[in-house]
């Protein structure tokens, strides 16, 4: 009996800027979500492929609709959308809410799942206007995007291409001083996303001012030099899986373990 040849796995998909093809059922979806929440006036960005698509030009494929929003307009909504009918399920507190109809969803994000970012009301304020599949809406900001990718490092999925792609796209014209405060103590993060654009569009490094290049440089050097001993151990926070074994086998502190819990804290709290 000969050996059956291995299957190649599919091929992944390519950035494009062709539009995507979504079935009417998964588009009558979407638009009935928006339009809810714009009628009820619960505050969200949309998030995900959208924004990514209004501030690169870059379309791709989804099967759910991304609404970044806090966790107290995240209740209102899974409540109203409960009311239409939707299947409506808290993935994660920290972090996630879903409501799904047939085989199409809608995510309702509050922060990153590691809890060091969190969406709050200033991004929502700071989005921009925008029509998604027919109706009047709001993306999210090109910062907050940004941001939202930064700790999107896991091994079965990086986002570092498309923050490269962010500040490509928008020509670099973006606040660096809200980004800055919004990664705060996580700057290193964002170094380490900017040496990748850098190295990614050798030539575009203008794109990225200066300033904040030195102010990131200096503050790299600055910690290299002179190590803290009681800085803690932060690689859960980039992947609670590949980095097992530093908390389970070499005793280091579980990070992303207390930012989790200090954010359910909040959360129950705004409850």
């Amino acid at each position: 009996m000969s050996e059956q040849p291995a299957q190649s796995p599919p091929p992944l998909p390519e950035t494009s800027s062709d539009p995507s093809q979504i079935p009417d059922e998964q588009l009558l979806l979407f638009r009935e979500v928006l339009s809810l929440f714009e009628a009820k006036d619960i505050s969200y960005a949309v998030a995900g492929a959208f924004a990514l698509q209004e501030h690169t030009g870059i379309c791709r494929d989804t099967k759910d609709l991304d609404l970044f929003l806090t966790p107290a307009s995240a209740a209102l909504g899974l409540k109203q959308l409960r009311g239409k009918g939707f299947e409506c399920e808290i993935c994660d507190p920290v972090w996630l809410y879903k409501a799904r109809r047939n085989e199409f969803y809608v995510d309702l994000i509050t922060g990153m799942s590691n809890a060091a970012i969190v969406v709050e009301d200033s991004w929502i304020a700071r989005s921009r206007p925008a029509v998604v599949h027919g109706v009047h809406t709001c993306v999210l900001g090109a910062e907050e995007l940004l941001v939202s990718k930064l700790f999107v490092t896991r091994r079965e999925r990086f986002d570092g291409a498309d923050i490269a792609h962010v500040i490509y796209g928008t020509r670099g014209k973006l606040d660096w001083q809200r980004i800055l405060l919004l990664v705060g103590e996580h700057w290193e993060i964002l170094f380490w996303a900017l040496v990748l654009f850098h190295y990614v569009y050798p030539a575009q490094s203008q794109y990225v001012p200066k300033n904040i290049w030195q102010d990131l440089l200096t503050r790299f050097q600055n910690v290299v030099l002179h190590p803290s001993p009681d800085a803690k151990f932060r690689g859960s926070l980039i992947d609670d899986k590949m980095f097992a074994i530093d908390v389970k086998e070499w005793g280091l502190a579980n990070l992303v373990e207390e930012y989790r819990e200090r954010r359910l804290q909040r959360v129950w709290t705004v409850r």
